[in-house]
């Protein structure tokens, strides 16, 4: 357990440095909070990585084994049941290294799950399925696709929702 402390305190003090480079190199004004909140961002995307790899695993994988019984909405299907399980995913990582959570007590970690769960069903379910709709029925965009196409609206949205609401 003290090894992964440590580890984590190397990796963010790291993060903390690049965060620090990178702004100056861009010679935006460091104010206070300005690195700790770019550090976070990129903590929150590293672990949004991990949950996309995790969840497109999943919604392919139901794609295939749907693929004999020709359903029509398969793709919402596998985003639901994609979405089900990678929140969990999502939840435990962002919980345990970007928003740290101080009261571990069952009932607060219960709470911002819920938190957690309605946060990404906006962006999760309704967001994902609606542009998916769009890529796939209007565009013709390959359902294998169009989920990381989403990425470019559901990234940036869940980190500001869950930043302020769900572990707030």
């Amino acid at each position: 357990m003290e090894r992964v402390r440590k580890s984590q305190r190397y990796t963010d003090q790291f993060l903390h440095e690049a965060c620090t480079v990178l702004l100056k190199l861009i010679r935006m004004d460091q104010k206070p909070g300005v690195v700790e909140g770019l550090v976070q961002f990129v903590k929150f995307g590293l672990i949004g990585v991990s949950n996309t790899v995790f969840s497109y695993l999943i919604n392919i994988a139901f794609l295939w084994l749907l693929a004999p019984y020709h359903i029509p909405w398969d793709y919402v299907l596998g985003n639901l049941v994609a979405f089900v399980l990678s929140v969990v995913w999502s939840f435990y990582w962002n919980s345990r290294f970007v928003f740290q959570l101080r009261d571990n007590r069952l009932r607060t970690v219960v709470k911002r799950l819920l938190k957690t769960y309605i946060s990404y069903s906006l962006t999760g379910i309704v967001l994902n399925n609606l542009l998916s709709w769009v890529w796939i029925d209007h565009f013709g965009i390959s359902k294998y696709i169009a989920p990381m196409i989403n990425l470019i609206v559901s990234v940036p949205l869940n980190f500001f929702i869950n930043k302020f609401w769900a572990f707030r």
